[in-house]
Formats: C-alpha cells, sequence, structure tokens
C-alpha cells in the first residue's frame, strides 16, 4: 500500500520541483502566461500535501490496526489449548430468555427392563400394571380377583421407565439462589400396541422451582424419604412398605428442618377417589446426615373427607401418621438401608396405594380410616466398585374393620428380593433380580407371585 502511493506522487511531485527551480529566473516577467503558471504551480503544491497527509493517516491505522492483532493473538496465546474432538457445541448459551450466569443442565438415563412372571392363585391380566413393575395390591388372591389356579409365565419387555430431566440454576451477585427443574419419563397410557409399535405417552414426575429456601411445584413428598432407598433392578424395589408420592406442594426447608402444604387426596374402600379436601395435607420432616449415614423423622397431618351426592356419602375425618428411617453406612462395602412407618388414614402414601385410606361406614354416616404399619429393611454388599448386591425385606400391615369394608380387601403384603448390578463402566449397569411375594387378604386367603427381572441401564 505504501509503495503504491509513493508511485502516485512522483509526477506531481517532480513536475513541481521542476516548476520551483526555474521560477526565480522568470518572475521578472509578469506576463498572462506566466501568471498561470504560478497558479498551477500552487496547486500542485497544495495536492502534494493532501498526499503527503493521507499517507501519514493510513500509516497511523496501520500501526493501529498491526498493534490490535498482537493483542488478540496474545491473548489467544493465554487460552489454555482445547483437545482434538472437545470443541464446544455452541458459542452462545442455550437460554437466551434466562438471567445472565444462569448454567443449564440436562439429563436422565435410558433403562430396558425384562421381566418372567408367574403367580400362585390366578394370572395377571393382559395389560395390568403389575406386569411392568412389582404392585403388591396386584397379586392375586382366590376370591379377591384371582382364579385359584397358578398362572404361567409371563414374559414382558419395556423401555418405559427411560426418563430425561431438563434444569436451570442461578446465583446472583448478592447470594440469592433460584432454579427450576422438569423431569419426564414414559411411563403413561399405551399409545399404540405392542403388534407393532409400544408406543406410551411421556408422563411428567417432577416439575417445581425454587427460591432460596422456598420450592414451588411437583416433586417427592416431604414425608417421604427417597434418600433411603436399596437399589433395585424393580422401579420401586422395598413397594410393600415403602412410602412414595410425587405431587405439587409448597415447600420450606432450612437446614435439616423441612415444612411444606401438600395436594390432598383421600382414597375409600369400595368408593374410588375423593377429592374434596378443603385442607392441603401437612407434612413436617427434620433430618440429619454424617459420615455414618443418614436419619430422618417425618409427621403427616391431613383431613380425610368424601362428599358424594349420588351414593349420599359424606364425612370427613383427621388423620396422620409418623415414619423413621435412613441409611447407615457399615463399613466401606455395606450400607444398611431402612425405614418404618405408623398412622391411620395413610394409606395412600404406602406401597403406590396397596389399600385405601379409609372405608366409609354408611350406618354411622362417617369415614373408618384403615391403620397401617409398614416398613423395610436393604442390604446393600459391594464386592467391588464394579460389582455389588442387595437383599431387600418390605412389608405392611392394614387394620381393617371388616364389618364394613368386608373380607376381600387386603390384611397385609410382603416381599423379599435379592439382585446383582455390574458396572462394566461409568454409568453403565447391569443387573438381575430374583423376588417373591405374598398378599393376603381378610379371610385369611393368600395369593403369591414369583419374577426375575433382568435390566440394563445407561446414565447421562
Amino acid at each position: 500500500m505504501n509503495q503504491s502511493i509513493v508511485r502516485t506522487t512522483r509526477k506531481p511531485l517532480a513536475a513541481a520541483l521542476f516548476v520551483a527551480l526555474v521560477a526565480p529566473g522568470l518572475a521578472l516577467a509578469q506576463t498572462p502566461r506566466e501568471k498561470a503558471l504560478e497558479a498551477r504551480v500552487a496547486d500542485l503544491e497544495r495536492q502534494v500535501q493532501l498526499l503527503l497527509s493521507a499517507q501519514q493517516q493510513q500509516q497511523g491505522q496501520i500501526s493501529q490496526a498491526q498493534e490490535q492483532v498482537s493483542q488478540v493473538q496474545a491473548a489467544q496465546a493465554e487460552r489454555p489449548v482445547v483437545p482434538a474432538g472437545k470443541q464446544p457445541i455452541q458459542a452462545t448459551t442455550v437460554t437466551p430468555g434466562a438471567a445472565p450466569g444462569t448454567t443449564f443442565k440436562f439429563g436422565g438415563f435410558i433403562k430396558a427392563d425384562f421381566l418372567a412372571t408367574q403367580t400362585g392363585d390366578g394370572q395377571l391380566a393382559d395389560d395390568a400394571t403389575g406386569r411392568a413393575l412389582y404392585l403388591p395390591g396386584q397379586t392375586p388372591v382366590h376370591g379377591a380377583g384371582g382364579s385359584g389356579q397358578r398362572s404361567d409365565v409371563d414374559y414382558n419387555a419395556h423401555a418405559k421407565f427411560s426418563r430425561f430431566n431438563l434444569g436451570v440454576d442461578h446465583v446472583t451477585e448478592s447470594g440469592d439462589k433460584a432454579g427450576a427443574l422438569v423431569e419426564m419419563d414414559f411411563f403413561g397410557n399405551s399409545l399404540g400396541n405392542q403388534t407393532a409399535t409400544n408406543t406410551y405417552g411421556v408422563t411428567l414426575r417432577h416439575a417445581y422451582m425454587y427460591w432460596n429456601n422456598w420450592l414451588a411445584g411437583q416433586t417427592w413428598s416431604n414425608f417421604m424419604d427417597a434418600g433411603s432407598l436399596p437399589e433395585a433392578v424393580d422401579f420401586v424395589g422395598p413397594t410393600d412398605g415403602v412410602l412414595f408420592v410425587r405431587q405439587a406442594q409448597i415447600r420450606y426447608t432450612n437446614g435439616g428442618f423441612s415444612v411444606a402444604l401438600e395436594n390432598p387426596e383421600t382414597t375409600l374402600i369400595g368408593l374410588g377417589n375423593s377429592d374434596r379436601g378443603s385442607l392441603p395435607d401437612l407434612t413436617l420432616r427434620y433430618g440429619w446426615k454424617g459420615d455414618w449415614g443418614t436419619f430422618g423423622v417425618a409427621g403427616l397431618l391431613r383431613q380425610l373427607k368424601v362428599d358424594n351426592t349420588t351414593t349420599g356419602a359424606d364425612a370427613t375425618k383427621a388423620a396422620g401418621g409418623l415414619t423413621l428411617g435412613g441409611k447407615w453406612v457399615m463399613g466401606s462395602s455395606d450400607t444398611l438401608h431402612y425405614q418404618l412407618t405408623g398412622g391411620e388414614g395413610i394409606s395412600r402414601y404406602v406401597g403406590l396405594g396397596i389399600t385405601a385410606d379409609s372405608a366409609y361406614d354408611a350406618i354411622r354416616d362417617e369415614l373408618n380410616p384403615t391403620g397401617v404399619m409398614a416398613g423395610y429393611v436393604g442390604w446393600r454388599h459391594a464386592f467391588s466398585p464394579k460389582l455389588r448386591t442387595n437383599l431387600i425385606y418390605a412389608r405392611s400391615d392394614y387394620d381393617n374393620e371388616s364389618a364394613i369394608t368386608g373380607n376381600l380387601v387386603t390384611k397385609s403384603v410382603q416381599s423379599i428380593r435379592g439382585n446383582v448390578f455390574y458396572t462394566p463402566m461409568p454409568k453403565v449397569d447391569v443387573g438381575a433380580e430374583l423376588m417373591y411375594g405374598v398378599r393376603e387378604i381378610e379371610n385369611g386367603n393368600k395369593g403369591d407371585i414369583r419374577r426375575v427381572q433382568f435390566t440394563t441401564k445407561y446414565s447421562f
């Protein structure tokens, strides 16, 4: 660029110098032609000055650009070198509508289950949920849905418990925290059939937001301790004696203490569900944790209510219960998981609704809450970082007023299971489990279920 400018200025400059040399000799003769020549010389001098000024300006811009390039190169040299194949997926945020500094997370797992089931007192229906996971209340018993004859072995395979979740978290400069999470799986109603598509609907598991100590939305009940659950191939595992509920709530947490107002729902023997409660379920929990494990105590206070214009049932009753449990780290390779729960009118919270919260006494026009005692214990042993086993026993007993409920309602359920898991590489699990369960109804009849289940799981 500099050489081009110099060539451009050479001819006018040479002409100007020539005129400057001969001008003194002609100064005495001021003819019109000479005056025109002087004007021309003056114009040429002005053009030369303009060209020289432009050249100096361009040289300054070039120097400035070279300095900026040097600064960028120096900044890039200070950054760590990104290994090949590890380049960022994108240069801009995936949450453009979020507050600056918000982090985004995506996770879940792909899980496939393969089950072989045999029942001793009748066969599970073709579309029964109990063929995809263990539901103690669906175990056939003669007189209560069972035929009294042992079934053949039924084989089922599915991937409907695969799930994914999306979450955001944000921390302000002042230390305030806020965020949200939504999680879904595919345990919804069948949208196809097993002939070809095996399609299932996406279902909502968790959907909540939090702000500092407050949480609002759907997640695990505050009455439940999800962290104390032992590892199982089955969807839940110790279903007979576990607390297992997800529902909408408003929760406040401070340290180990938490209190929540949760969605109410009353389940009734023979009358289905009643959504007539005028008060939310109140739950309180306090937990401790350390190197030794975890331990928690929780209470539930709720209102049972029915208002059915068809049957004429109209009654209200207070109900509640207590639970304690946790996880005890017995050593580097052994852990004990346990829980014990008792109360009246809290059956909806136990075992995925093994029986109902209450029966309705039409003679006295009042509710008769179901008493329940439930629990489980699970022992986990790790043979190595890649190989582990679990032995789990669970049970729940129900106090029914048979004069009101009849003698075909569930009196007790129990199960024992043993499993083994192998992790050939991080995030990959392969497991097998053997389970045996028994259900007893009020008249003393019993039915059993046997199941062998295999699973594969990849978490991300």
